[in-house]
């Protein structure tokens, strides 16, 4: 495996997760409610715990990208 292979991997991996980060933020701005009610069905909550914890699981996975799909994709654009 080459090194344009690694950074092409890197960089959809970067774009599919990111897509996802911002449709995941995206679904919750809209239609908060709903996806509230609809977890509120299975696991019973409250909805300042919901909104703690889509706010820390959102986060969490912010982070994620960042360290294990972003980066590695810069550094290998700066090696090139």
């Amino acid at each position: 495996m080459d090194i344009n292979t690694i950074r092409s991997f890197f960089k959809w991996c970067t774009i599919i997760n990111g897509g996802l980060l911002v449709f995941s933020s995206l679904v919750l701005l809209l239609a908060g409610d709903w996806v509230f009610q609809m977890h509120s069905q299975w696991i019973p909550l409250t909805r300042e715990f919901f909104n703690v914890a889509i706010y820390c699981l959102l986060g969490f996975f912010k982070i994620i990208v960042l360290v294990f799909n972003l980066v590695p994709y810069i550094v290998l654009k700066i090696l090139k």
